[in-house]
């Protein structure tokens, strides 16, 4: 019971239970499921109380959404609280930082659609009603979640969805060309490394300047992804001036860049590109973009697909087989050079040209446009 009241106001009740207020007990018609008892007690077990005004009511609705904004803060606080500890627990595992990015997003992703995560068959039915999402969000928001439940010791059961795997986007030289030329500094040759050596951007991103040869212009890849094995480049005299271009701020060569901020910075120097140049195809470009063309022309060249699978670092040979059947060009034009000496002849195999031919002294290369 709560007591209201002063010199110029008459005594008001709150019955506990209903949650609504009325005024003086003696002037109550007495109810049935909600009355006052000889100690001034009220006892209810209704939704209703006798000689409720609208005031009241207005009044009692209020309090109640006040109430119900509370609690439902109160439980995002504690969500957002929990998703912080899950990501904290993930560094700790030494998780790579995209993958914890990609975790992050997916569990915003799901808190978003209201999915209460506290709740598994909450976030079942969230992530069924996604008609928009394909089977392979699907099922990577249901392999994230099914790990933030066994930290939180939720029991979830995940629903099966099934992986697919379309062949990915290779654009021109050109292309990758005309997004090299248009980023900044550092982006730029973060992406031209990229395109000269097939590693993944966090491989990228890890590389430290003692790992770097200047006078053989060789690059040792140490530290992998996906527990793949550590790899020896060759690279291009542009790209070596490229990176020693760059500050030397930190034993790392692209400093403390972090996936996140350096993938904004690609989406946003594609975005302004692909504008100017009227080429929306530029806006499929991404980071791995650059090793799937990069093993797309190394098949095409050699046909060798055990040299691609070690070009490309992988340990299982069914993961690189995807590059076979990428081969098929929309033309045959090429770009052709020729070569008088071994200087010669060395650039343009170091820019990427084909030996085609000899003929009257000279060497013939090409390049496919």
């Amino acid at each position: 019971m709560r007591y209201v009241a002063t010199a110029d106001s008459v005594q008001r009740w709150l019955c506990r239970d209903c949650g609504y207020r009325f005024t003086d007990p003696k002037a109550l018609r007495k109810n049935q499921d909600c009355h006052i008892n000889t100690a001034n007690t009220i006892v209810s077990s209704s939704q209703v109380c006798d000689l409720l005004t609208e005031e009241s009511k207005n009044l009692t609705e209020t309090t109640r959404q006040e109430t119900a904004s509370r609690e439902g803060t109160k439980q995002a606080l504690d969500i957002k609280g929990k998703i912080i500890e899950f990501l904290w627990h993930l560094e700790r595992e030494n998780k790579k930082s995209k993958t914890i990015v990609t975790y992050r997003k997916y569990l915003t992703r799901l808190v978003n659609i209201s999915a209460n995560l506290f709740d598994p068959e909450s976030v079942k039915d969230a992530i069924t009603r996604q008609k928009s999402w394909g089977e392979n969000s699907k099922r990577m928001a249901t392999e994230v979640y099914k790990s933030f439940a066994a930290f939180s010791n939720l029991h979830f059961e995940p629903p099966r969805y099934k992986a697919r795997s379309p062949l990915p986007f290779i654009p021109l030289e050109s292309e990758l060309d005309a997004l090299i030329a248009g980023s900044n500094k550092r982006l730029s040759a973060c992406l031209q490394l990229l395109k000269e050596i097939p590693i993944r951007i966090g491989e990228a991103l890890s590389l430290k300047w003692i790992e770097i040869d200047s006078e053989r212009r060789i690059i040792y890849v140490n530290t992998t992804e996906k527990d793949g094995k550590p790899r020896v480049f060759k690279i291009s005299e542009k790209l070596l001036g490229m990176i020693n271009a760059l500050p030397k701020k930190n034993e790392k060569i692209f400093g403390l860049t972090g996936y996140q901020y350096i993938s904004s910075q690609l989406a946003t120097t594609r975005k302004r590109i692909a504008n100017k140049l009227q080429n929306p195809r530029l806006l499929q470009i991404h980071f791995h973009t650059f090793r799937h063309w990069k093993a797309t022309m190394e098949y095409n060249r050699t046909r060798d697909i055990l040299y691609v699978m070690r070009l490309l670092g992988h340990r299982c040979i069914e993961n690189t087989l995807v590059y076979t059947q990428l081969v098929s060009f929309e033309n045959d034009q090429y770009h052709s050079a020729v070569a008088k000496t071994v200087a010669e002849a060395q650039k343009l195999v170091e820019q990427g040209f084909e030996f085609v031919c000899q003929i009257d002294g000279a060497t013939l290369f090409r390049k496919r446009k």
